[in-house]
C-alpha cells in the first residue's frame, strides 16, 4: 500500500509510535515497504471499538510479516465505521486485516484478537445467533478459507497496537 493510500486508510493521517517494532505488542512503527514479497509467516492484530453499544464504532487492525523471529509492521487500518455494536466492529475489523494480509499470499497466517466471541465463532465453538453478525462471520470465514491460518484469542494488554488504531479512529470522528 502507499503511503498515500495508507494515510487516506489511517486516522489523521498516519501510523502511530515509535519508529521501530521490537515486538509484536509494541506500538507500530512506520510501515516497512516490501513491495510485492509474498509467502512467510504474517500475523494480523485485529480489535473494534463501540463508544456505546451500538454507539460511535471504529476499527484497527495491524499486519506484520515476521522473519527471523522479528516482527515488520507492514501494513495497517484505522477507520471509523458509524454506528455500530461492539461485536460489528470487531468483525469488521477482522474482515480489513484479512483483506490486508490476502494482498501477501502469506504461507501461514497467525489471528489475534481480543474477542472471545470472535475468536470461539470462528473456530466454530460458539453458534452466531444475532443476525447482524451472520453476514460477517460469512465474509471472515470465506477470507480465512483463503489462507492457511491459526485463530489466537489474546489478552487486551496485548492487543495495543490494533486497539490503539480503534481508538485513533474513534477519537478522530
Amino acid at each position: 500500500m502507499s503511503s498515500r493510500t495508507l494515510a487516506s486508510r489511517t486516522s489523521r493521517g498516519g501510523p502511530l509510535g515509535p519508529a521501530t517494532v521490537h515486538s509484536l505488542h509494541a506500538h507500530p512503527g512506520p510501515v516497512t515497504p516490501l513491495g510485492d514479497r509474498t509467502g512467510g509467516h504474517w500475523v494480523v492484530y485485529s480489535d473494534g471499538a463501540s463508544r456505546g453499544n451500538p454507539g460511535r464504532a471504529a476499527i484497527g487492525a495491524a499486519l506484520y510479516r515476521v522473519e527471523d523471529g522479528r516482527a515488520s509492521l507492514v501494513d495497517q487500518v484505522s477507520e471509523s465505521i458509524g454506528q455500530a455494536t461492539n461485536n460489528v466492529a470487531e468483525y469488521k475489523a477482522l474482515i480489513e486485516g484479512l483483506k490486508l494480509a490476502e494482498r501477501h499470499r502469506p504461507d501461514r497466517l497467525t489471528i489475534r484478537a481480543d474477542s472471545q466471541l470472535l475468536i470461539r465463532q470462528l473456530e466454530g465453538r460458539y453458534r452466531v445467533k444475532n443476525p447482524g453478525l451472520q453476514a460477517l462471520h460469512l465474509e471472515a470465514k470465506r477470507l480465512l478459507e483463503k489462507i492457511p491460518h491459526k485463530l489466537e484469542h489474546i489478552p487486551r494488554e496485548q492487543n495495543a497496537v490494533a486497539d490503539a488504531l480503534a481508538n485513533a479512529a474513534l477519537d478522530g470522528m
